[in-house]
């Protein structure tokens, strides 16, 4: 193959990806101009049209598409093997991208890189906060972190953290006149605060279990947040019951600023486990933080 194809070939998967010639062009390091003549030479030469331009968007053609699921997974090989090629360096090299929650970034993920940095200068971490299920082959991550049962069994699979449990809670004040509800059918009369989730764009409905029992309670309240530090503030300022891992809360809990209700409907269940592709070559940065974030308890 010529050079200049595979070069080309390379241009036509990160616009496609990226689905926008600006950020392709910043990612790759050339010109706007330069990529676009790239990408029209490389559809000369097929005679095929691969991309789908409008004034604001870029997308594959069904030829385009049908190409990129074929080279994107090839080159995406051929990254890896070169980043492993860092073995050779006396110390690991490289970016590490990780798509995480918010609660298990600020919870397990900053610790480790915060304890794994500064004796790696050269190693860079990205960390995506974002509370939906990211698809992490599409979106170019090394990992992502999901909850245990989330995980796709092509993945493999490390527990990074130990069981989680969830809390109902609400300030001291928000209980001034009120019964505190003794089952979460009693959710229904209670002020609550509900999270958006991104991925399915509805409210999450609070999920309990007790024995054999297992209820999806939908609430109602006077606001809705997309994250759990929001929901935790609207709880602490008495604007109803919110649902946040029990970790979370524990401080305010242990300080009297928040009171906890319905515990015996919330029992432990796998925690945060770190995910990535079974077919991904471990570089030595990655392979690193793996096993600083590696659950032992």
């Amino acid at each position: 193959m010529a050079r200049e194809n595979l070069n080309d070939l390379s241009s036509f998967v990160a616009v496609a990806r990226e689905g926008n010639f600006t950020r392709a062009a910043a990612k790759l390091g050339v010109s706007q101009s330069a990529l676009s003549h790239s990408l029209k030479g490389l559809e000369a030469r097929l005679g095929l049209r691969l991309l789908t331009r409008t004034t604001r968007s870029v997308s594959p053609t069904d030829a385009g598409d049908r190409l990129l699921r074929t080279l994107g997974p090839r080159f995406d090989e051929i990254d890896a093997e070169l980043a492993a090629l860092t073995e050779m360096r006396d110390k690991p090299a490289g970016n590490i991208r990780i798509s995480a929650g918010e609660h298990a970034a600020e919870t397990l993920i900053w610790p480790a890189l915060e304890r794994l940095l500064p004796d790696y200068p050269d190693v860079t971490a990205e960390v995506m906060v974002d509370n939906g299920l990211t698809n992490i082959v599409a979106e170019r991550y090394d990992a992502g972190v999901r909850l245990g049962e989330q995980v796709e069994k092509d993945m493999v699979a490390v527990r990074i953290g130990p069981d989680l449990r969830m809390a109902a809670v609400a300030a001291p004040a928000y209980f001034e006149g009120r019964r505190k509800p003794r089952t979460p059918d009693d959710l229904t009369g209670h002020a609550c605060i509900n999270l958006r989730l991104p991925t399915r764009g509805g409210l999450y409905a609070w999920e309990f279990e007790k024995g054999s029992r297992v209820l999806n309670v939908r609430v109602e309240g006077p606001l809705v947040v997309n994250t759990g530090s929001m929901a935790l503030k609207a709880a602490l300022g008495g604007l109803g019951l919110a649902y946040l891992p029990e970790d979370r809360v524990r401080a305010d809990l242990d300080g009297g600023r928040l009171v906890q209700v319905l515990s015996d409907w919330c029992p432990p269940f796998p925690g945060y486990h770190l995910y990535y592709p079974s077919r991904r070559q471990p570089a030595p940065a990655f392979a690193l933080l793996v096993e600083a974030l590696r659950h032992r308890g």
